[in-house]
C-alpha cells in the first residue's frame, strides 16, 4: 500500500469528480505524491502539521501500473509519484486522519 492525504474539501472534490490530478502541490509539480507507510508519519507532520479534517487515502500500488514512478525526493529517499489521475477506483479505503495532542493519529494497522 501506498498513502495519500488530502485536505476534506480536495477528497469531496475527488470523490464529486471520481478522479484528480491532486491538491495544488501536485498540480504545481506534475504528479501526485504518495508515501510508503514508513514515510507517512513525517509526511504528515511536515505538509500537514496542525491541520486537522484531513483523509488519509490507501492505495494498491500495483494497480496504478506505469503511471506509478519511485524518485528520489527528501534525502534522496525514493517516494511514489504518480503520473496520471487518481481514481476512485484506486481508492482501496479512507479514513480520517484526526489531530490529537501529539500529532496525527493514524488508523490502526498502517505501520
Amino acid at each position: 500500500m501506498i498513502y495519500k492525504i488530502f485536505r476534506r474539501p480536495e477528497w469531496d472534490a475527488m470523490r464529486a469528480n471520481g478522479q484528480t490530478l491532486g491538491a495544488p502541490v501536485d498540480l504545481a509539480d506534475g504528479y501526485i505524491h504518495f508515501s510508503a507507510a514508513p514515510q507517512l508519519a513525517e509526511t504528515a507532520a511536515k505538509w500537514f502539521g496542525g491541520e486537522s479534517d484531513l483523509v488519509l487515502l490507501a492505495i494498491d500500488a500495483t494497480r496504478l501500473g506505469d503511471a506509478l514512478k519511485w524518485e528520489p525526493a527528501r534525502g534522496g529517499v525514493l517516494f511514489p509519484h504518480l503520473y496520471r489521475a487518481l481514481t476512485m477506483a484506486d481508492v482501496v479505503w479512507d479514513k480520517s486522519l484526526p489531530l490529537g495532542a501529539s500529532g496525527h493519529i493514524f488508523p490502526e494497522g498502517v505501520f
